[in-house]
């Protein structure tokens, strides 16, 4: 069973039992979250599509870890002006564990 959920503006397909990394959620480690914007949900053969989501369905999950990316480096540089900008970013995420579909 899978299903497509939507958190922080992006849309993830879920299964039970994978971890994926997602825009950072206020929720402590070890904490229980559920996604009730489920867009879709598939089991062997039937699909069952939401407009624009599928009513009665969510995914369950559970909180592993916090943490922050790797650094993105931003530079603007204008040629023979003598000018250089330069900026460092690094994006937090928390880890997810998904431990139950129901739809």
């Amino acid at each position: 069973m899978y299903a497509v959920i939507v958190t922080g503006g992006k849309q993830y397909r879920v299964a039970q039992g994978e971890t994926l990394r997602v825009e950072k959620l206020e929720a402590d480690v070890g904490a229980a979250v559920n996604f009730d914007q489920v867009l879709l949900v598939g089991s062997g053969d039937g699909i069952q599509v939401g407009a624009p989501t599928v009513s009665g369905a969510s995914v369950a999950a559970k909180v592993v870890k916090h943490g922050r990316l790797d650094k993105v480096r931003i530079i603007k540089f204008r040629r023979r002006k003598h000018h250089m900008k330069q900026q460092g970013h690094r994006q937090h995420y928390t880890e997810i564990e998904i431990t139950g579909i129901s739809g």
